[in-house]
């Protein structure tokens, strides 16, 4: 068995997968649901309801925004409650509308069965009909950073799509939804990862996994033995490998050049295994996304487990379920604690790239007081992007905006393997990050003129 990985840097933080053989829950049903109408990149969905409606599991809240967006349907039926503002995870309030849940209605157009639906027993799926299902069900990235399906599958007539890819890397050093789907649902995905290869009009297939999945190695790749088009590619353990340019190089060994470039523009559609999953669901099954596999764990938790999550959840319910938050400073992440973002309240409700809850002990979160650089490289050398971390930081601290942008900082993917491997324990990213929005705000207004 050939294992491949990433050509440039990359770190392997201490593996925290405490959740990896609990069984999936079904979460009961909050008593009021939130729906964010930002859980995409790009323009916010604009809602079609108002206060005093009654909605169903299944009924469109809000419809896309824009060209780069998706609409946001209900995940339980009810009385909306109002159209208002509420936190979400990046600590600001945000337009939201929140419905009071009354029983588990769902729209008839859903079907609500198990029974497997093949590509072969529907011939009257046509590429641009897949898109079509997709693009209405408001499906997005579920990895995290949440970009509109149907975009992916309609790549710019200057690309040629060759290959889907599918991200099952979960290279997160604590989560274990993407694991747990695959291992309950691996038949869904495959047809997923069908859909979506016909929709980019391509016949190669790729599904990415980490060696430390060898359970989930193992049952996908005897589902496609009998399918030369689909391969199940074995990962070394390797943090982010989960970053599309990243698994691009370690699948088909070609390197995404910097911005604007994408993956299609080597050949690749990647997408995540939760997005597979909901493709199958959207398509197949009529089923707008409104629901998610989600990890929630920490050490300091009694009872961390994985549950299949109805979006506007709050956190504080599916803390609860695993014996509520205990005595004693934590910090909250929505996400992993290498890319989460922290929360300054449990109230933040479930949105479509909540791949978990974490929480972890102030011991664990604190920051120790940085040090000068010591010009020791280590940065560099774990940066996937192949730059220089130290420098960007440097510069953003300094507000150097042009050498900033001169250096690539658009390049970041923001994973933190320098400020993680850092000895002086120097806040790299942090600077990064603000040098990268800075930079991309000057781009977006040069651009406008």
């Amino acid at each position: 068995m050939k294992i491949r990985t990433f050509r440039i840097g990359g770190i392997h933080p201490e593996e925290n997968k405490l959740t990896h053989e609990v069984a999936t829950q079904v979460a009961p049903l909050p008593k009021q649901a939130i729906f964010p109408l930002s859980q995409h990149i790009g323009a916010p969905a604009k809602p079609v309801v108002a206060k005093g409606d009654k909605v169903k599991v299944g009924t469109l809240l809000a419809e896309a925004g824009g060209f780069v967006s998706a609409p946001i349907y209900s995940s339980v039926s009810g009385t909306v409650f109002k159209v208002d503002t509420a936190f979400d995870a990046t600590g600001y309030r945000k337009p939201v509308i929140i419905v009071n849940v009354e029983g588990d209605e769902w729209e008839p157009t859903i079907d609500r069965s198990d029974k497997l639906e093949t590509l072969a027993e529907h011939p009257e799926l046509t590429p641009e009909e897949i898109v079509e299902r997709v693009k209405v069900a408001g499906v997005t990235g579920m990895g995290g950073a949440g970009f509109p399906t149907f975009i992916k599958l309609c790549p710019p007539p200057t690309a040629k799509a060759e290959c889907v890819i599918i991200n099952a890397v979960e290279c997160e050093p604590y989560i274990t939804a993407d694991f747990r789907l695959m291992m309950e649902h691996a038949d869904e995905i495959i047809v997923g990862l069908e859909l979506l290869m016909k929709a980019a009009k391509v016949d190669r297939g790729y599904i990415g996994i980490e060696t430390n999945k060898p359970e989930a190695i193992e049952l996908l790749s005897q589902k496609t033995a009998n399918d030369p088009r689909i391969e199940v590619v074995p990962l070394k353990q390797r943090y982010p490998q989960g970053g599309e340019k990243q698994l691009v190089d370690a699948v088909i060994r070609r390197q995404v050049p910097a911005p604007p470039a994408i993956p299609v523009n080597v050949g690749a559609v990647v997408q995540n295994v939760g997005t597979a999953y909901a493709v199958y669901e959207a398509v197949m099954k009529r089923k707008p996304l409104f629901e998610r596999y989600t990890t929630v764990t920490g050490k300091q938790l009694a009872k961390p487990g994985n549950f299949l999550v109805r979006m506007g959840t709050p956190m504080k319910d599916l803390l609860e379920l695993c014996g509520g938050i205990p005595e004693g400073d934590h910090k909250l992440l929505a996400g992993g604690p290498m890319m989460g973002k922290a929360l300054n309240t449990a109230d933040v409700p479930v949105c479509k790239g909540t791949n978990s809850v974490t929480l972890i002990s102030n011991d664990e979160a604190v920051r120790k007081e940085p040090d000068p650089c010591i010009r020791c490289g280590k940065c560099v050398n774990v940066c996937p992007m192949g730059l220089e971390p130290y420098l960007l930081a440097t510069l953003s601290a300094k507000k150097m905006w042009e050498r900033v942008e001169q250096e690539d900082v658009t390049s970041c993917i923001e994973c933190g393997s320098c400020q993680f491997t850092c000895p002086s324990h120097r806040p790299i990213l942090d600077n990064i990050r603000l040098g990268k929005s800075t930079v991309m705000g000057i781009i977006r207004a040069r651009n406008a003129k």
